[in-house]
């Protein structure tokens, strides 16, 4: 079970000892209880694809208003960390629904919609166990020379390579991952790392840059050596700002367009 916040008043002051050490004391209420149901979360509690109790439920868990949880929820809900289904209750959100499984791939087809193209189809090119570079290390919040699993791939829209990306894991998460299971999963990629791993991506950075296509991304997406490609480094993290996932992009932009939504 879960810390319960100590004051019953919905605007009192809470006891720091009732709350992880990362809450500030000063924090609202409603903080302090999405920051117990984020512990929950990342102990694995309720699993990525599972209902959480209810709001009346965790209501009388933490002992605080329903109005205090679901403000709690809501945040949770606008983070893509748990999604609700009216009528059925509040899930904590899965790389394989459908609003969720696009979240960190803004590549968009210049005609249409992603819906139309379909799935990218993927072709791995090679998944090794290698050392950790310092560059990798640092990025991962690993040692240098620790193990790590790449992975080099190609994603193609219609029959036509589109990316050609590299993906470093952190060894001991990801143990006994294979080429066959990255290429052979139907679903998303970050789906398979919650479903056979254990592993949820709920946040990411990147860095954007134009570069010029070298040999072998020349090669691998069938475009002339020099072509303008746009560069994408993402890190993913799953809860508590633990970095899981280095990947680097190479996207051809001849048919598809970068786009991102800004509120």
């Amino acid at each position: 079970m879960a810390a319960t916040p100590a004051s019953n008043a919905e605007n009192g002051p809470a006891d720091v000892t009732a709350v992880s050490s990362a809450t500030p004391a000063f924090s609202p209420l409603y903080q302090q209880i999405k920051s117990l149901i984020l512990q929950s979360l990342q102990a694995g509690e309720w699993k990525p694809g599972e209902a959480i109790p209810s709001e009346m439920d965790l209501a009388a868990r933490f002992r605080v208003s329903q109005g205090t949880v679901r403000k709690a929820i809501d945040e949770l809900a606008g983070e893509n960390l748990v999604v609700r289904r009216q009528g059925k209750g509040t899930f904590v959100a899965t790389h394989s629904e459908q609003q969720v499984q696009y979240r960190f791939l803004k590549l968009m087809p210049d005609s249409g919609d992603r819906d139309d193209e379909g799935p990218a189809q993927r072709t791995v090119v090679e998944c090794k166990r290698v050392r950790a570079t310092a560059d990798v290390a640092r990025l991962l919040a690993l040692r240098s020379g620790d193990a790590v699993v790449q992975v080099r791939r190609v994603l193609a829209f219609g029959g036509v390579p589109t990316i050609v990306e590299d993906l470093w894991l952190p060894g001991n998460a990801f143990k006994g991952i294979s080429a066959e299971q990255v290429a052979g999963y139907h679903g998303p990629t970050y789906a398979m790392f919650e479903e056979e791993f254990g592993v949820r991506m709920v946040r990411a950075e990147e860095r954007i840059r134009a570069v010029a296509a070298d040999p072998q991304q020349a090669e691998l997406l069938k475009v002339e050596q020099g072509t303008p490609l746009l560069s994408v480094e993402r890190v993913a993290f799953t809860y508590n700002d633990a970095p899981m996932e280095l990947r680097r992009g190479f996207y051809r932009t001849d048919t598809h367009h970068y786009r991102n939504e800004l509120n």
